[in-house]
């Protein structure tokens, strides 16, 4: 007896790292059944988590919105189990980063027995949210009390409980003294400084610290473009024959610095133990539905989908609709036109100070209305994707994707490209251009920072008066903070904040020719956009889960194909300058032939640049020759002393029977 209500004083005493919020008028029979799910052992079914309520007492229910809150922890030997589970890499004590394993875990940098910190917090959550996500069906055939919430072995039952409204939401807790340490060094005080990448991994993970890399290098990169782009604009305004150079310069910048963002990239990612993360089989994503059947692979049961029904879904619905969008895309587009033609109408007619201004008016509106069309179209494209049901989650996302950057490309580009092409109107086209970039990058600030930190402010300031009603038994420190993070938004991922950079690369890459400035438009919205999504992470939205990643992904291949796009768009603006065009005379064939000569050796420029500049440091190279090496070696060792122990038994037999 005294023993077991040892185990339950320390099930109880752990430290919340997970938040899992159930419906308000969840039934008893459900909550019990799902807790008893994540803290059973894994022989029964279970995650072997620890979980307890927020409010412990009963008689606490009525002084919180929602009394059905649980903090999720875990032992740490079940986060050691879990970490090997994972193949998560930490660093030897040799310097040598290798995949942890139980077993081996001593030979581990600053591994203790007693060290609650080996694993950083973002790892801990990580592990512990992949082990929910793993919880699946056995035999059960619902969730007692929903028979509507059908189950079968191997469905996903936290998804199943999510879309049964059953389980409103799940996330991760800030560790309140860490993050305001994080935030005194990130964005507190403005200074010239390097980015604390390792300090953002540690916390948030190394998605979004890859992302903060990325931003940053960007930013850094365009400099070179802005300081050129200055002279070229005050000096070189009407003369296109000089922005051959610069175009040149471009095209070849665009090319070096995605080659060399592989480079920075492989370091820190090698740094961080995600480049030799083992690649397990990829499971179904939790959305993935299907007939019960077994998987050719794994042998595993799992849900399957005909992968004809998919193509369908695909070629018979989602190409037409985005088909039917990017049509309405281009007629909002003439809209725009006519309104361009009337206020230069308008402008001809009066000449005065408010026709100047209207002159920018149809440019801003129509800025506007891009940006509210490619939020509308996320969601359709969001709904169609999963709706589309892919298997896993980098097909769901490499889909996603396509469907977005489509859209997003020809939603923001189109209007440029048929001033440049068809109108061929340079003066209209710079205009339009620092139009879009500039509304578009007060528009991003203002809807992503601005606003949800103004919002987030007034929530916490209501929380706090309702949280004044508290007893004072209550562990307030706590209930105020899941309260408080309860009340944040939560934070969707990267995908948009690289959808901006991608976009903003457009702007600077497509026509550098035309509008020099673009570059230098683009550091001070970089710069001020470290700092406000800095403030909008530690602020204004929830603690978003840790995912190991090695790269950007699929952008990397977005950005290169954008850089090959430039180079057939800067060439084509070169080629109709007048200053070109006055080389040509008698022959515009002869024009056409040399721009698409030029076009064609500058692509095979940067198609050698890509070759010859490596996509790892010669030091990461050696290291990981050096680790396959190893267990090339530690393998024979092993599968030699099998032989051994092998023979020395068939020895053994044959003496006994002489």
């Amino acid at each position: 007896m005294k023993r077991s209500s040892t185990l339950n004083e320390v099930a109880m005493s752990f430290t919340p790292l997970l938040v899992i919020e159930l419906a308000k008028n969840v039934k008893s029979e459900a909550k019990e059944w799902l807790i008893k799910k994540i803290t059973d052992k894994k022989s029964k079914g279970g995650a072997q988590l620890l979980a307890r309520p927020l409010l412990e007492k009963e008689d606490d229910a009525h002084t919180v919105e929602n009394p059905n809150i649980y903090v999720i922890g875990a032992s740490r030997k079940r986060l050691l189990i879990g970490a090997e589970a994972a193949g998560l890499v930490k660093e030897c004590t040799d310097g040598t980063m290798r995949v942890f394993t139980y077993d081996n875990r001593k030979l581990f940098r600053e591994y203790e027995e007693d060290n609650d910190d080996f694993f950083t917090m973002a790892e801990r959550q990580y592990v512990i949210k992949r082990e929910l996500e793993h919880l699946r069906a056995k035999d059960e055939t619902m969730i007692p009390g929903y028979p509507q919430a059908k189950l079968y072995p191997g469905k996903s039952i936290f998804r199943r409980a999510l879309t049964s409204k059953i389980l409103v939401r799940m996330y991760p807790l800030h560790d309140t003294e860490k993050l305001k340490k994080l935030s005194q060094i990130w964005y507190r005080h403005m200074k010239p400084a390097f980015q604390p990448l390792d300090d953002i991994r540690q916390y948030f993970g190394e998605t979004i610290a890859i992302y903060f890399g990325f931003l940053e290098f960007f930013t850094f990169a365009l400099i070179p473009m802005a300081i050129i782009g200055i002279p070229y604009y005050l000096f070189a305004w009407e003369d296109y024959d000089k922005y051959v150079l610069f175009a040149t310069f471009n095209l070849l910048w665009s090319t070096v610095i995605l080659e060399v963002w592989k480079r920075f990239c492989a370091y820190w990612a090698f740094h961080w133990g995600t480049l030799i993360m083992k690649k397990e089989f990829e499971e179904p994503r939790p959305g993935f539905h299907g007939v019960l059947g077994k998987n050719p692979v794994t042998g595993r049961e799992e849900p399957t989908y005909s992968s004809l029904r998919r193509q369908m879904r695909i070629y018979l619905v989602s190409l037409p609709f985005v088909c039917l969008c990017l049509y309405f895309s281009l007629y909002v587009m003439m809209v725009y036109f006519d309104l361009e033609n009337w206020a230069m109408a308008y402008h001809g007619e009066h000449e005065s100070q408010f026709s100047n201004i209207m002159l920018y008016v149809p440019s801003i509106v129509y800025a506007i209305v891009i940006e509210i069309m490619n939020r509308i179209y996320r969601y359709a494209a969001e709904f169609l994707t999963s709706w589309e049901n892919h298997r896993l989650e980098s097909t769901f996302q490499n889909h996603l994707i396509l469907k977005v950057l489509v859209f997003n490309f020809l939603n923001c580009f189109a209007s440029l490209f048929y001033i440049a092409f068809v109108l061929h109107d340079m003066k209209l086209l710079r205009q339009s251009l620092a139009t879009l970039l500039i509304t578009s990058q007060i528009i991003n600030q203002f809807v992503e920072a601005l606003l949800p930190y103004w919002l987030q402010k007034r929530n916490s300031k209501k929380v706090k008066k309702s949280l004044k009603s508290l007893k004072e038994d209550v562990d307030l420190t706590l209930v105020e903070q899941v309260t408080l993070e309860g009340n944040m938004g939560t934070y969707v991922g990267t995908f948009d904040d690289y959808l901006e950079l991608f976009l903003q690369f457009g702007y600077v890459s497509l026509f550098s020719c035309v509008y020099p400035l673009a570059a230098v438009f683009a550091v001070l919205n970089n710069v001020t956009e470290i700092y406000s999504d800095a403030l909008k992470m530690c602020q204004v939205f929830k603690r978003p889960f840790s995912v190991p990643t090695a790269n950007i992904g699929v952008w990397q291949l977005a950005f290169e194909t954008m850089s090959v796009i430039s180079v057939v768009t800067n060439c084509a603006l070169i080629g109709m300058s007048p200053q070109v065009n006055a080389l040509f005379p008698d022959s515009s064939a002869d024009l056409i032939l040399w721009v698409v000569g030029i076009e064609h050796v500058l692509l095979a420029l940067k198609f050698i640049l890509t070759f010859v500049i490596p996509d790892l440091p010669r030091e990461i190279q050696i290291k990981l020759a050096r680790l396959e090496f190893e267990s090339m070696e530690a393998l024979k060792q092993q599968q030699m002393k099998l032989t051994d122990e092998s023979l020395t038994e068939e020895l053994e037999a044959d003496d006994a029977d002489s």
